[in-house]
């Protein structure tokens, strides 16, 4: 355990923004993490008031995160921040990861983890030659029986993969909210800052993250039907993909923005040999097994007969709701033990490990632009590039 916390800067997250306070929740959850700094805005005086509102000191209040980054890199060891979280849109991702790299600080950033592959690409090059770590919030693999299904899966007890299917509906999008001053719909719907997709780039890279996560396969092909549906939209708010997979295995992606009354219903259906699994993030502290020769099972977060995984990421007896914000913290425990164990020239234990990386932001980006690519094509199965 750390005998210090670890020091952590915020790039964006300011004043009216939703995902940032999800952040300092998260970072916050364990006790393990200090926001010590930041620049919470691209508007220096949005920053400066967005910082003194969280109690920032004065002094490590920034206007920019290029002036926070040259700041923080000329203070002593034991008093400069160690990692700096990202949580602005997806076109405000790349400069300043890049710049954190290069100033030797570690990085946490929202997904997808850059605007284009070409900047993916660069990035997680920047992270092998620095030696410098870079978490991708996928959150939904920190959820604990999401690890629980993995571990099953990767230890063969549902057989060769045969199939997965997977869905994420939401209907937040099902009218024009982007016109009547919604600003989380603004940005989403806006290719100069969402990137060259909207509803797969927003939710279906975190679909495809989690099938590949679990089933332990990755895309190898794909047929995408990519759809505008709401009039007026420059991106996609709903589509469709069939999948194969590199072991032989297929399967279907759906992602929906304008899927009207749904939440948050992503679902997730893994079968094999043997047997099948089934994970609602709606109803996230269970996971169901289905089984060719026996009968099924419910499998529920905070019991002794689960992996280390799932009872490294459970913070509460059974039948006590763990949700977003724990799984969402986990992430965050498992990347700052991580940095601590690291930084003390220890190894960290594969749980640690257990966290999404810029190597899954690569394919994140990779499936974006390769389901577009897709859409766009006349051919049935387009091979996913890299």
């Amino acid at each position: 355990m750390a005998e210090k916390k670890i020091r952590m800067g915020m790039v964006g997250g300011g004043k009216d923004a939703f995902i940032g306070a999800v952040h300092r929740i998260a970072a916050n959850m364990d006790g393990l993490v200090e926001l010590c700094c930041g620049a919470f805005s691209s508007d220096p005086e949005k920053a400066k008031a967005s910082g003194r509102a969280l109690f920032i000191a004065d002094d490590r209040n920034y206007g920019s995160y290029a002036e926070m980054f040259e700041a923080e890199s000329q203070l002593p060891a034991d008093q400069r921040m160690q990692f700096v979280s990202i949580v602005t849109p997806n076109f405000a991702h790349f400069e300043p990861a890049m710049l954190a790299l290069s100033a030797g600080f570690h990085v946490l950033i929202d997904k997808p983890m850059t605007l284009t592959l070409e900047e993916a690409k660069k990035l997680y090059a920047k992270a092998q030659e620095t030696g410098l770590m870079v978490c991708l919030t996928h959150t939904y693999s920190g959820y604990p029986m999401v690890k629980q299904a993995r571990q099953m899966v990767k230890a063969g007890e549902l057989g060769r993969i045969r199939k997965v299917c997977v869905e994420y509906p939401q209907g937040w999008l099902s009218l024009p909210s982007e016109n009547e001053g919604n600003k989380q719909a603004s940005w989403r719907t806006d290719p100069s800052k969402s990137g060259i997709s909207g509803c797969m780039g927003d939710i279906g890279t975190h679909a495809a993250q989690l099938a590949e996560y679990i089933s332990n396969v990755k895309i190898s092909h794909m047929c995408a039907d990519l759809n505008i549906v709401v009039e007026g939209r420059s991106l996609d708010d709903d589509g469709n993909i069939l999948l194969k997979f590199d072991n032989g295995a297929n399967g279907i992606l759906m992602a929906s923005q304008i899927a009207a009354g749904e939440e948050n219903a992503l679902t997730i259906k893994v079968y094999g040999e043997k047997g099948g699994l089934e994970w609602h993030q709606e109803e996230p502290n269970t996971l169901k097994l289905k089984w060719l020769d026996a009968p099924a099972q419910i499998y529920r977060t905070g019991h002794n007969y689960l992996s280390s995984f799932a009872a490294n990421n459970t913070r509460t007896p059974a039948g006590h709701p763990e949700g977003y914000l724990e799984a969402f913290a986990n992430i965050y425990r498992n990347f700052v033990t991580t940095i601590d164990k690291v930084s003390n020239g220890e190894k960290p234990s594969d749980e640690m490990l257990d966290f999404p990386t810029s190597e899954d932001g690569v394919r994140g980006m990779a499936f974006i632009e390769n389901v577009v690519a897709s859409g766009k094509s006349d051919q049935k199965w387009y091979e996913f590039k890299i």
